[in-house]
């Protein structure tokens, strides 16, 4: 295989990870910022986005001999703004080439081109940051210049590296945010990073951000239903659609579909015309009755499962509800698997939900490159209706965590504390949490826009609860909070936030 000689300028296809290449260019890196150890790497801006990484040198393909090859294999509509992204880039730096070659030097020779350097108007101008010792990654012979690349064929022979972060567990990849605002100011650059490792044996997915590495990863070629675009189910189709996956979507609410039809989604006319369209069909409704009127109720999704037919149950619901779902899918000769979701409508829009599977191994396997897009990290649990019992317990967790916060905060008000100060002591203990700190920010501001709805902990907390019953264990804890809950819903907070608990103790 021919030497790929890439330096500070050139535009690439860098691959991060298990995820599909995506169009950025080698920048100079921060000073701030040390290379990884290990392989020889080159530091990449990814068009798009302002996301950085360092790529190792054979996760980079130069970008003009490969880009055909790559635009066939992703299709996500954030890949084509990349795509775009870089051509506008290259008919910049073509005006810039042609004004600096009209000027000539004054004995009309042609000054040799240097690698092109044009940054955006809101780029930082990185390049007296570059260390000057530093070599050509290569070690080989100088490149070629990018404008000399232009018309280049593709590559002979070049294939991506095929190992992958685990097998190279001291290399780990730096992204570095700037969506909020331009890197102006030198800060410390570790204030700004994200660090993502692999390791051996784990199934975690680590989504460094959902809009330029999670969505690029290569979507499975099967056909993929998915039935309700709530709070949870829209942040998921949306990033389905991204990382181009083929999906057809019905809502019991029609217009919810128009936006993503307008992504590129298609349209189905009832559930059980999606189960029979789609190999993979999923599911997320509201709770245990909305689950089995959508595959037993008229036109349901029964009526579509043929032999190998795929369905996947992402709703929260009770083991006997997945137990019923599970058993009249595979007697249709269907396949089935229930994938509830762990995180709220925000984790959902940014594709870091965590997602709990169980039932038959074989559609989870199928359904990877979907579970990437979708979740940060997934797990497997064995026979159908354990990802419920887990869930449940999760959820009852997390209610009566947000029950005890709100009594807290109530309790600090009625003895003449500062409520913020609780939140600020709060947030530099043990219990200290992104979780926290959000909920007790949005309850002292008096927001309670739904980020996962009341009435839905209410209802996980009251299945826990049964759940316990059934189990012969008690659940005391789970009950109070309960109560609480539903003094909530009567005070008409059902469809808020479930931080809108809080409203129970001061009414």
């Amino acid at each position: 295989m021919a030497t790929v000689h890439l330096r500070i300028g050139d535009l690439v296809w860098g691959k991060l990870g298990r995820y599909p290449p995506w169009p950025g260019k080698i920048v100079s890196p921060p000073k701030d910022l040390k290379k990884p150890r290990g392989k020889k790497c080159h530091f990449v801006k990814f068009f798009g986005t302002e996301d950085h990484a360092w790529i190792k040198v054979e996760q980079l393909k130069p970008y003009h001999a490969h880009k055909e090859e790559m635009i066939k294999i992703n299709k996500g509509k954030r890949f084509q703004q990349a795509v775009d992204a870089v051509e506008d880039f290259l008919k910049k730096a073509k005006g810039k080439e042609q004004n600096s070659d009209s000027k000539g030097d004054s004995k009309g020779k042609k000054t040799p081109y240097k690698p092109l350097k044009i940054l955006e108007e809101d780029d930082e101008d990185l390049s007296a940051l570059k260390d000057p010792s530093e070599k050509d990654l290569t070690d080989s012979d100088p490149e070629p210049s990018t404008m000399e690349r232009l018309g280049a064929g593709p590559g002979s022979g070049f294939k991506w590296e095929s190992s992958s972060l685990k097998d190279d567990p001291h290399f780990h990849h730096f992204l570095l945010s700037q969506s909020e605002k331009p890197a102006s100011s030198l800060e410390p650059i570790s204030k700004r990073l994200k660090i993502i490792e692999e390791d051996t044996g784990s199934t975690s997915i680590q989504a460094a951000d959902s809009t330029a590495i999670n969505g690029s990863i290569t979507p499975t070629d099967k056909r993929i239903g998915f039935l309700g675009l709530g709070l949870m189910g829209s942040g998921i189709v949306s990033n389905l659609l991204k990382m181009g996956h083929i999906v057809t979507v019905w809502n019991r609410t029609a217009e919810k579909c128009d936006l993503f039809i307008q992504e590129g989604a298609r349209l189905g006319r009832t559930p059980a015309e999606v189960a029979s369209m789609c190999d993979i069909t999923f599911s997320c409704v509201s709770d245990p009755k909305a689950a089995r009127d959508l595959v037993l109720g008229p036109s349901g999704v029964l009526q579509g499962i043929r032999p190998g037919k795929c369905y996947i149950e992402m709703s929260t619901v009770d083991p006997e509800t997945i137990t019923e779902l599970s058993q009249v899918i595979t007697s249709r000769g269907g396949r089935f698997l229930e994938a509830p979701v762990a995180g709220s409508q925000q984790l959902s829009n940014d594709g870091m939900l965590v997602i709990l599977a169980a039932g038959d191994r074989t559609v989870y396997e199928d359904c990877s490159s979907c579970f990437q897009a979708m979740g940060k990290t997934s797990f497997f649990l064995g026979e159908a209706g354990n990802a419920a019992r887990m869930m449940l317990i999760l959820n009852m967790v997390q209610g009566s965590f947000m029950a005890t916060i709100a009594e807290g905060l109530t309790l600090a008000q009625a003895t003449g504390q500062s409520q913020q100060t609780f939140l600020d002591i709060l947030c530099q203990g043990q219990m200290a949490s992104t979780f926290v700190d959000q909920k007790c920010q949005n309850i002292l501001q008096g927001n309670f826009k739904p980020d996962y709805y009341l009435k839905h902990i209410q209802k996980d907390l009251r299945l826990a609860i049964s759940m316990g019953d059934m189990a012969n264990h008690p659940t005391p804890m789970a009950a109070a909070a309960n109560e609480v809950y539903k003094r909530a819903k009567a005070l008409d907070q059902s469809d808020n936030d479930i931080s809108a608990v809080y409203r129970a103790y001061i009414h």
